[in-house]
């Protein structure tokens, strides 16, 4: 079922077009009683509706109809793309079909990255709070698996009718947002009934805890270990955040704690290609062969995973792009076409490390 202010919009823009509504359209108030809908509501269908072109909302004085030219060039969209980062990693690909997607569309994306860190989250969500037009945002959330303190600055982007389409993670306190988000469960029993098969009884995970992909991965890890019935030990569990994450991408896994942590385990399903690169790396300072003592499999299938030796194991979204479905579905919602929230699946890419 479509939002009610998408209905709102449908309604108000049939009576643009056939001549039903000639210079302006009703009040807010009006609207409010004629759709039984609050203001909030109102409110985002008519900044569709200026999306669009077909009204101008000017300071006190409403909602006026657009004379409409067949030559007059529509206006370029302005879209914000708000990742954690830009040249990191995944990110590249993600951007390039963003970039893309907005092309075909007739809009210019503005890029900015938080790094992860919410100080800087906050810093860019001000900015676009102060932006005299932005017709939409595509946000991959900060650390999405803790309580997030810009929740607010993303609701009154919401008030002012801006839309938001997420990617990766998004944020359980906007359960109204659009979102394009990897199927992180599905992965992570997958990856546990390969390592199965493959003969492995003893099964590690290392997951970050800060966003909400790490915790889906690890919640399919856990479903799959408990109904081949191999409950994990807390020993074989190792969590991780963001500032732990650059000290292991720096310095590595220290050698004592990696021996001890796998000391009962013949495999491990790592939360990402670089950890998993890293982990392997310790893996061969200490003498162990992958996947000779050890098998080592992971997500992403990034370049990381054809650079380590051997291969990583690891999970892909095939011809899928999050980067691409998110901006495909925000413009789809810009038009007012019916949108929903998509999941995105695995796919197993088997390589020497398993």
């Amino acid at each position: 079922m479509n939002p009610k202010y998408q209905m709102v919009a449908e309604t108000l823009r049939g009576g643009i077009l056939d001549g039903t509504y000639q210079k302006t359209l009703p009040t807010e108030q009006a609207l409010c009683a004629q759709f039984q809908v609050s203001r909030q509501t109102v409110r985002q269908a008519l900044s569709l509706l200026e999306t669009e072109r077909l009204i101008d909302r000017r300071q006190g004085s409403g909602s006026h109809i657009r004379e409409r030219k067949e030559n007059t060039p529509r206006r370029r969209l302005s879209i914000a793309v708000v990742t954690t980062y830009i040249s990191d990693y995944i990110f590249p690909s993600i951007l390039r079909e963003i970039e893309t997607v907005c092309s075909e569309n007739n809009s210019a994306p503005l890029l900015f990255a938080t790094q992860n860190q919410f100080a800087n989250e906050r810093r860019i969500l001000l900015t676009l709070l102060e932006m005299d037009q932005l017709d939409g945002i595509l946000v991959e959330g900060t650390k999405t698996g803790l309580p997030n303190p810009n929740i607010k600055l993303y609701q009154k982007l919401m008030e002012k009718g801006i839309p938001l389409v997420f990617m990766h993670g998004n944020y359980e306190l906007l359960p109204d947002t659009l979102s394009v988000l990897d199927d992180n469960a599905a992965g992570g029993r997958m990856l546990v009934e390969y390592l199965y098969n493959k003969g492995h009884r003893k099964i590690a995970g290392i997951f970050k805890y800060d966003d909400i992909q790490g915790r889906e991965r690890f919640v399919g890890f856990l479903d799959a270990m408990q109904e081949l019935g191999l409950p994990p030990e807390d020993k074989t569990i190792h969590w991780y955040g963001n500032e732990q994450k650059e000290r292991y991408l720096h310095e590595g896994f220290d050698p004592a704690w990696t021996a001890e942590f796998l000391a009962s385990c013949t495999a491990v399903v790592c939360y990402n290609d670089e950890i998993a690169a890293r982990l392997i790396s310790c893996l061969t300072r200490l003498g162990l062969s992958v996947p000779g003592d050890v098998a080592v499999v992971s997500f992403d299938n990034s370049p990381f995973s054809e650079m380590s030796t051997p291969r990583i194991t690891s999970l892909s979204h095939a011809q899928h792009n999050v980067g691409r479905m998110a901006a495909e579905l925000l413009f789809r919602h810009l038009r007012g076409e019916p949108c929903a929230s998509e999941r995105v699946p695995w796919m197993l890419n088997e390589k020497e490390s398993s």
